[in-house]
């Protein structure tokens, strides 16, 4: 797989979910292709450790994450992305207006499923943490075919 975005970054807002759970996924999938994927957060709880429903979905999958700690959404942590993936629309808006430089690069984790949001679990129960891990799972797959020539 020859990869078209080398640097990819998944952005949430606390960094400590979403977008973590989906670094782990297209780290996994792309692992061997020299991809480097990494996660901010445009409110970050910087330096907190991932959920942990997250850690024990993403466990249960047979990836740790507990050695992910909250980083904030600027940029240093931005520059050198190719590719951001967003989890809402809310995350887009943010980054382009904030980084104009890097529009065209930004778009949503559910861009090919119907341009969805993907909801955020935080302080919700384990479902909403599964619901959200299958729905950027099916985003992960829409766009892995996009991600290389």
């Amino acid at each position: 797989m020859n990869l078209i975005f080398s640097h990819i970054i998944t952005v949430c807002t606390g960094n400590i979910c979403r977008s973590p759970m989906a670094e782990a996924i297209l780290r996994q999938r792309l692992a061997g292709h020299g991809a480097v994927v990494e996660s901010v957060g445009i409110g970050a709880l910087t330096g907190a450790p991932a959920d942990p429903l997250a850690q024990a979905l993403m466990l249960e999958r047979g990836i740790d994450i507990s050695a992910h700690r909250g980083r904030q959404a600027d940029a240093g942590s931005l520059a050198g992305a190719d590719l951001v993936l967003t989890a809402e629309t809310l995350h887009s808006d943010w980054i382009n207006r904030r980084f104009p430089s890097l529009r065209g690069r930004v778009h949503k984790l559910g861009r090919w499923l119907g341009d969805k949001d993907i909801a955020d679990p935080y302080q919700y129960p384990r479902a909403a943490f599964e619901a959200a891990l299958a729905e950027i799972d099916a985003s992960v797959e829409a766009w892995l075919p996009k991600l290389a020539e």
